[in-house]
């Protein structure tokens, strides 16, 4: 696998993350990120929607996960971050992600949002561009997936959201303040169902019968 991909220039360039190091209880039989879907787990789904848009991914895990990940991308050009410290919350896997990249911006999913358009992440990209990131309303809601961070920014925001003794992101996005896309743009680009997560075996059933 080539997982030391040429990096982009310092601030140029585009990271795509994938968030994959947190743990659910919800999938008590297998690692949510190995479930598989159509013939493929979660997040090689998730790897394969962000690629078309970057120049590089990342894949932010455990220490314990590295060797069942890697074998489970097979031949995708990722690169890892792992956390130092495991289960502390998503905004420090972000926060490892985003220190291993030069990139100026980075577009972030979750390893169990696998049906994300890659044309959509590359809206997300333009509506970011000036700003210090974008985000969807879905719902009369602020949606933290996918989202698109400048690097920077982001990752101060990351700590300043844990020296406060907070870790949602939430949080994180109250710090960063990002351009938030209106509902209605946003069903104009892309199917709403494509930000569905799997939370359970039963998304993942769902998923599989879409």
């Amino acid at each position: 696998m080539g997982e030391e991909s040429a990096r982009p220039r310092a601030d140029t360039g585009r990271a795509g993350v994938v968030l994959a190091g947190g743990r659910s209880e919800r999938f008590p039989t297998v690692e949510k990120a190995l479930a598989p879907l159509n013939g493929q787990p979660l997040v090689w789904h998730a790897v394969q929607s962000v690629t078309p848009a970057v120049d590089e991914v990342i894949v932010n895990c455990r220490r314990d996960q590295r060797a069942e990940l890697t074998e489970a991308l097979g031949d995708l050009a990722v690169r890892f971050a792992v956390d130092p410290v495991s289960d502390r919350g998503p905004v420090v896997g972000l926060r490892t992600a985003l220190s291993e990249t030069t990139a100026t911006y980075a577009a972030v999913v979750p390893c169990d949002m696998p049906a994300v358009p890659a044309a959509f992440v590359d809206f997300l990209f333009a509506r970011a561009r000036h700003r210090t990131g974008a985000v969807a309303r879905l719902e009369g809601e602020r949606r933290p997936f996918p989202m698109v961070v400048h690097v920077r920014a982001a990752t101060a925001a990351c700590r300043e959201v844990e020296a406060g003794g907070r870790s949602g992101l939430g949080a994180f996005l109250d710090h960063v303040d990002p351009d938030v896309v209106p509902e209605r743009v946003v069903e104009a680009h892309v199917e709403p169902t494509a930000f569905r997560d799997v939370d359970t075996h039963a998304d993942l059933a769902a998923l599989r019968d879409r």
